[in-house]
């Protein structure tokens, strides 16, 4: 990857974000999960993805390297204004693909909410929640999420370790036979993001509720809902719902394969990602 930049978000909170490729490519804008960081995507589709795209990699905030303020985790327009400034920090104001994946699709979700699609060509939802809270189908998760809460934010080590182990599986779990199983070195990098995420905001994303089920009905540019069959931290039920609302959808859902399809099949993974993109 490119040079480390860093944005500040309407609260003042510093946002920061690596950056690869040619920049007179489009624009690719990767938002990862909770209690994960830019780093999670895996340095060789990272690079892969910059001989493609003009890539945009952020750190959410109380994520990896961005600060991890008190508070202001449930307001949706810190979310919206963090991933804006990062595209004005980078002169972003047209013809950008926003990739989100985990609760990376929610913080989409919350800047469209407030800025609309003006910079935006086109969406990719992997996995992804698009709302959250009780009741909310586009944010429906899967058992082993509801295994690791409370557990998982618990700042007690030996909890917080056992409730995050399934949570951790999820990311890198067992594909069908033939598929490219990840390394155990990848395993234990994304379990050591999970860690290495405060307590305080492991649990601060989940203290709000926002719907976005009429934004995504009133969606302007083409979405791309990649969601795997079996994903046991963010049900499929989710994108499927969210596939339902959005005008200008393509799926794909991935038989067999859990929370992180880009690490059960990177090489599919990359190119599903292109062929949409190149198709906007």
């Amino acid at each position: 990857m490119g040079p480390v930049r860093q944005a500040r978000g309407i609260d003042g909170t510093n946002i920061v974000y690596r950056v690869s490729g040619d920049p007179s490519n489009r624009p690719l804008v990767l938002l990862h999960g909770w209690a994960q960081s830019s780093a999670c995507w895996g340095e060789i589709l990272l690079a892969n993805l910059a001989e493609q795209f003009r890539l945009v990699a952020v750190d959410l905030r109380g994520h990896g390297y961005s600060d991890a303020p008190e508070q202001g985790y449930d307001d949706s327009a810190n979310w919206a204004g963090d991933v804006h400034a990062v595209l004005q920090a980078e002169g972003i104001d047209s013809g950008a693909l926003l990739l989100g994946w985990s609760y990376g699709g929610l913080v989409i979700c919350d800047y469209l909410a407030a800025h609309g699609t003006s910079a935006v060509a086109g969406v990719v939802l992997v996995g992804a929640i698009t709302s959250i809270g009780r009741g909310e189908a586009g944010g429906r998760v899967g058992t082993a999420m509801r295994a690791a809460i409370p557990g998982a934010m618990s700042e007690e080590p030996r909890t917080a370790i056992k409730a995050l182990g399934s949570f951790g599986h999820a990311l890198t779990g067992p594909v069908d036979a033939g598929s490219v199983r990840p390394k155990g070195t990848q395993a234990q990098a994304l379990f050591g993001l999970t860690l290495s995420t405060a307590p305080r905001v492991r649990a601060a994303l989940f203290d709000r509720a926002v719907s976005h089920d009429e934004l995504l009905a009133g969606l302007d540019v083409p979405a791309f809902v990649l969601h795997g069959t079996e994903d046991t931290v963010v049900d499929v039920s989710a994108g499927r719902h969210a596939a339902s609302l959005i005008p200008q959808v393509t799926e794909s859902y991935w038989d067999g394969v859990d929370h992180g399809p880009f690490v059960a099949d990177p090489e599919r993974f990359l190119a599903e990602v292109v062929a949409f993109g190149k198709g906007l």
